[in-house]
Parts: structure tokens; sequence; C-alpha cells
């Protein structure tokens, strides 16, 4: 393997890791730029119903009333804001963490592409009379890949679990918001 040809490839790998940290940072302005006009509906919205629901409690008489009033209408239309809410912060979490973890598997599958190029370049212009350690090299590395597979799978655990509890979390505010649209 020749410098120039390492050189290249050093330099090629430099740009994919800057393109996949542009890619990165793109992701995370996203999501926050996302939050933020979700935070910003919020708070508009609940100022919104906060001024209407006041105007009508103004126009009860009696204490009862406006008990009843707020614990019938407020609570139940509070509690549907903060579940909405909820879920839309939850997909935005769940779409940012599903970009970045496709990145970092890009990454992750060019890296060791390379990686292995760089190993039978290297071992295939190994000089005469080196079989052996070339052998016990390939036998490591090849080791050492598996174990490296096995250490990857491990790290997907969470953010599969992640997406599952994103996607409970979502189903259970599902179901509490629906019986409160029925009564």
């Amino acid at each position: 393997m020749s410098k120039k040809s390492f050189d290249t490839k050093v330099v090629q790998g430099q740009q994919r890791a800057v393109e996949a940290t542009k890619a990165a940072g793109r992701v995370a302005i996203e999501s926050a730029q996302a939050i933020a006009h979700i935070n910003q509906q919020a708070t508009q919205e609940l100022a919104e119903l906060i001024q209407k629901r006041v105007s009508e409690l103004m126009k009860t008489q009696d204490s009862k009333t406006a008990f009843d009033y707020i614990h019938a209408e407020v609570l139940q239309d509070a509690a549907k804001e903060i579940s909405q809410y909820h879920n839309q912060l939850l997909q935005v979490l769940k779409s940012g963490n599903q970009e970045l973890s496709d990145i970092a598997e890009k990454m992750i599958k060019e890296s060791k592409a390379d990686l292995i190029h760089f190993v039978n370049d290297a071992t295939d212009n190994a000089p005469l009379g080196s079989e052996a350690y070339v052998s016990v090299f390939k036998a490591s590395f090849n080791n050492a890949l598996q174990n490296f597979e096995l250490i990857r799978a491990a790290m997907a655990d969470p953010f599969s679990n992640f997406e599952k509890s994103v996607e409970n979390v979502s189903n259970l505010s599902g179901v509490k918001a629906a019986p409160k649209k029925k009564s």
C-alpha cells in the first residue's frame, strides 16, 4: 500500500466524518427548532384557552357552578392539551433518534469497510516468510470484528428500547385521551 493511497483514504475518511458530524448537527438543530415550535404553539393555545375559560368562568354566579365548570371543562381540556403536547414532543424525539441512529450506522459500516480494506492491503503486501504472522493477525482481526459486532448489537438495544418506550407512552396517552373525548 503506497503512502499516497493511504493519505487519500485518510482524507476521504475525514471528509465522511465531517459530513456525518454536519448531518448530526442538522438533525439536532431541526429537532430543537421543532420542539421550540411545539412549545410556542402550545403556549399560544394555552393562553387562548385560559382567556376563554376565564371569561366563561366570570359569567358564573355561584361557586358550585364555577367548581363544576372547572372540574368538567377546564381540567379535561388541560389533560387533552398536555397529552397532545406530549405526543408531539415524543414524535420529534423519535424521529431525531432514528436519523442519528441511521447516521451512526452508516459511519460504522463505512469505517468497518475501510478498516477491512486497509488490513487486506497491508497483509497482501506483507514480506515473504511472514505468512504465519499474517494468518494470526487476520484471525485476531476477524475475532475483533466479531466482538465489535456483538458490542454494537448490545448498544443497539437501548435505542430500540427507547423507541419502544416512546411508542408505549404514545399509546398510553392515546388510550387516556379517548375516554375524555366521549364524556
